[in-house]
């Protein structure tokens, strides 16, 4: 396991090569736009493998919508794709470090978000056109329950829902960089998404699925307004929980100095390694 010195320089390192992808616009976009989608396999699943489960009443059902979940992280994990709450630790771990400017990294969370959105869109819009969440459905019911209530849920719920939220994901991505086992990250990452899920928690990402599907299907609770109010709130929130919480804690805690890099880890290529990823472009 990496000590957490090195796992902070190594993020950091990661924090470059995604400020870096601002030069290749396409690129950047096809990366973000994954990301959207390979969250949005998450709603799908949680609704199609949890929607018998509600629908009969079982208390079991958030328990299994929480395990099934885990895949959508994996995926971005194990594929390689561009995910802003993710973003939000690695970042700002990075700027923290000196290894990103904190206007770039800005920049580049923003680019994140967008991307994030554009592919969570359009996998809600093929799954859409799909029907296997019509309604009448068991999967729909859930995603009409689910669209319905995210839109009576207050401002300061959501805030700190995100929050909460952000703190498990940046948890589970972070455990997996200091991990040398794939059996051992993806066990880390299905655990720490199961309690987010089963605990009622809001992903961003997940919402900007979750909405555009209301949207398609026309229903209650789902409108332009709403989904807005939603992501900037769920955003917000998710940025403390995964900035604050978990990048900012980390980095301050480290021992690290700004500026320094690993040990014996001179270009990105390395620092990347160590996360465990083959191609540093793709650690979400």
């Amino acid at each position: 396991m990496l000590s957490i010195s090195d796992a902070v320089d190594a993020q950091a390192a990661a924090a470059r090569h995604k400020v870096d992808l601002l030069a290749t616009p396409g690129l950047l976009l096809v990366r973000t736009m994954l990301g959207g989608a390979y969250i949005g396999i998450g709603v799908l699943i949680m609704a199609t493998a949890g929607g018998p489960l509600v629908v009969a009443g079982s208390p079991f059902a958030p328990l299994v919508q929480g395990l099934v979940f885990g895949v959508a992280l994996t995926v971005v994990l194990v594929a390689g794709a561009e995910l802003a709450t993710s973003a939000m630790m690695i970042l700002t771990q990075g700027a923290l470090r000196g290894t990103v400017g904190w206007s770039r990294a800005g920049l580049t969370l923003l680019a994140c978000m967008a991307g994030n959105l554009v592919g969570a869109m359009l996998f809600a819009f093929l799954v859409h056109v799909s029907g296997v969440l019509a309604p009448g459905t068991a999967g729909g019911t859930v995603l009409a329950g689910m669209v319905e209530h995210k839109a009576h849920e207050t401002s300061l719920q959501l805030l700190v829902r995100g929050i909460l939220c952000n703190l498990l994901v940046c948890l589970a991505v972070w455990s997996a960089a200091r991990l040398r086992s794939e059996g051992a990250r993806i066990a880390v990452v299905f655990g720490c998404v199961m309690v987010f899920i089963t605990s009622g928690f809001e992903h961003v990402v997940a919402n900007m699925t979750t909405f555009s599907l209301g949207l398609y299907g026309g229903l209650p609770g789902a409108d332009l307004a709403e989904m807005a109010r939603n992501i900037a709130l769920v955003g917000l929130g998710n940025l403390i929980g995964g900035a604050i919480l978990v990048g900012a804690a980390y980095a301050y805690g480290s021992g690290g100095r700004p500026g320094t890099g690993p040990v014996g880890q001179p270009d990105g290529a390395d620092a990347a390694a160590l996360t465990g990823d083959r191609e540093p472009l793709a650690i979400p």
